[in-house]
This record gives structure tokens, C-alpha cells and sequence, in this order.
């Protein structure tokens, strides 16, 4: 967890223009990610980051389903340190603490992508980098096409050895070769990147389809719901 308090001695800051929002990640490389993305568009806002690497592991052996205890109890320790919402960035596990019951709003960082994707018409390719996460992410397109009331065509593709470049911490590569794979793609009107990790790509292609990621709108929607909730006690 990052998010250190001030040091003793040091003058107490002024008020935050919202309360603690707790970020639940897969992967530490996450972190800087969207730290930058505060500083930019929400300065002021109170973060705390929470990483469980074991739980992506876990999930693509054993299904989302699976991580759901740990999930809970990870959930149970942000509400206990102060958050007043959750954002969950890992694609894979979202759905399952989406549903979770955390006594504060718990948010999935790819929504307001798949939101946007369908709004931008019916044909949407779903590109990722893990096996696991294209299911979840399918799933997710498909129920904001229903609350729309639009119907989508949604294909997947499996960007081959980009996760094993990510994990090797190759990220150049890693967005290179999605990149090259949204090129590739011709029959879509909205080309998903499923994971956050493969955020990088999307400055890197060429194609004239929207190419969306989801740390940027998935950030906003979190810090709206955390401002509106009441402060604590």
C-alpha cells in the first residue's frame, strides 16, 4: 500500500476536495500509472494503492471466481483504511469485486471504456493480453450494450507473446505489439484494450477506429463517486 501520511513535524495539509479513493491492483506497474493520471486531472485527490499479484495468477488457472474471498478481504482492509470508494484496474477480477459487498462503492476501471466503445458504434474488438481477462471483458461490452439498448458484434483478439514481454518487463514491446495488432484490426468501430497495462499502445497506433483504454475514464468515474460520498464519522 503507498499513501503515507505526513511526516511528524510537518504542517497538515489542507483539506482534500475528496476522500480516499483506494486503488486495488494485479501488478505494481499499475501504481505510477495512475499517480500520474491524479496529478494531472484530479490533483488533490487522496489515493492509496493496494497490489495483489497472487490474485491474476490465481485467476487465470482457477477462473475470477475463485479470488473472490481474497478479493473481499482485500476490499475489507481499504473500507477499514479510510476509503470511501474502490476502483478495481484489473480487468480479470473487476466483475467479481464490482459485486462485492465492501459497505463503499466499488468500481471496475474498464466500464466507462465499454460504455464508450458501444456508443461508438456496433462492431467492437476486444484486444487483450491475457486469456482470462477476454471473457470478463466481452461480458462487460455486451451488458452496457443492453443498458443502451443497443446491439453489438463483439470479436476478441489475442495479442500473442505481449504478456510474456510485459512480465519480462519488456513494456516497450509489450505496446509495440499491441499496437501493431489494433493496426490490424479493419472491421471495428471501437477497438477495446482490454487490460490497463496495455494503456501505452494506444499513442502507438495508426488505425483511424477509436482505440480505448480504461485508466483515464475508469480514474474520473472513481473520483466523482468518492467525492460524493460523506465524509467519515
Amino acid at each position: 500500500m503507498s499513501g503515507a501520511p505526513p511526516s511528524a513535524g510537518s504542517e497538515a495539509p489542507l483539506p482534500a476536495p475528496s476522500g480516499p479513493l483506494a486503488l486495488l491492483h494485479t501488478s505494481p506497474a499499475h501504481i505510477p500509472v495512475f499517480d500520474a493520471l491524479r496529478d494531472k486531472d484530479h490533483p488533490g485527490l487522496i489515493m492509496r494503492h493496494f497490489v495483489a499479484e497472487e490474485l491474476l495468477a490465481r485467476a487465470r488457472r482457477e477462473g475470477p471466481d475463485a479470488v473472490a474471498d481474497d478479493v473481499r478481504t482485500l476490499l475489507g482492509e481499504a473500507v477499514a483504511d479510510g476509503a470511501r470508494a474502490v476502483l478495481c484496474t484489473c480487468s480479470t477480477i473487476g466483475a467479481v469485486a464490482e459485486r462485492t459487498d465492501a459497505a463503499v462503492p466499488v468500481l471496475r476501471v474498464d466500464r466507462p471504456m465499454a460504455a464508450a466503445a458501444v456508443a461508438a458504434g456496433p462492431r467492437v474488438a476486444v484486444l487483450a493480453t491475457v486469456a482470462s481477462t477476454l471473457e470478463p471483458t466481452v461480458a462487460l461490452v455486451e451488458e452496457e450494450a443492453r443498458r443502451a439498448g443497443r446491439t453489438v458484434e463483439v470479436r476478441t483478439v489475442l495479442v500473442d507473446g505481449a504478456w510474456a514481454l510485459f512480465e519480462a518487463g519488456d513494456t516497450d514491446g509489450c505496446a509495440r505489439a499491441v499496437a501493431e495488432a489494433a493496426d490490424a484490426v479493419t472491421d471495428a468501430d471501437a477497438i477495446v484494450l482490454a487490460q490497463a497495462s496495455m494503456t501505452p499502445a494506444q499513442d502507438l497506433t495508426s488505425t483511424a477506429i477509436p482505440v480505448l483504454s480504461s485508466p483515464r475514464p475508469g480514474l474520473a468515474a472513481a473520483a466523482r463517486t468518492a467525492e460524493r460520498q460523506p465524509q467519515p464519522g
